[in-house]
């Protein structure tokens, strides 16, 4: 399924950029029925040669076919992540496409931090985290760039506009894992 996600991501944003597309939909839905089945997608693009970030746009709750989700996020991280400007075409040749498919998050019970420490699975686990209408979101892959729980965390509150030290605040936490197919 790896190359049909990534090629289904590469093609969606192909068309926003308006260049020419071979990518055959009919075909891909009927080999892979899975893709229009409700799902929730993250789709990040990449610049080589150093896998620096360029834009990332995901859903957290499945609301719509997976293959639509994963075309409209393409879409939507290729020209409208509000951290980066639109993609160029002259850009294409230098990104990587990564798609993360989500399980659906389930809601953590904790105490306190020191308790949520012992909950989390770095690595493994992708967290959104709420407060009052702040709300963030990193990708297990995050933990790869913040290996350290309270850096990850500090970094993810502040992510949702909130201090570092969110975490006293008790917010609402849920995990989610996700498959992950990555353009080689």
């Amino acid at each position: 399924m790896n190359d049909i996600v990534i090629a289904l991501a590469k093609a969606a944003i192909l068309v926003a950029l308006n260049q020419p597309v071979s990518f055959d939909l009919e075909a891909a839905l009927q080999k892979y029925p899975q893709l229009k089945e409700s799902g929730a997608a993250f789709v990040t693009i990449n610049k080589r040669p150093n896998d620096q970030l360029r834009g990332c746009i995901g859903s957290l709750q499945a609301y719509r076919p997976l293959y639509k989700d994963i075309i409209a996020n393409a879409q939507a991280a290729a020209l409208q992540d509000p951290r980066f400007p639109p993609l160029t075409p002259e850009e294409l040749k230098d990104i990587k496409i990564e798609v993360s498919i989500l399980s659906e998050p389930k809601s953590l019970t904790y105490t306190d931090k020191e308790d949520l420490r012992t909950k989390i699975t770095p690595y493994k686990d992708g967290v959104v985290l709420k407060l009052g209408s702040h709300q963030a979101t990193y990708l297990p892959q995050v933990w790869e760039q913040l290996p350290d729980f309270d850096l990850f965390f500090a970094s993810l509150c502040q992510k949702a506009g909130l201090d570092a030290n969110c975490l006293d605040q008790h917010p609402e936490i849920q995990v989610y894992h996700v498959t992950k197919y990555e353009e080689e």
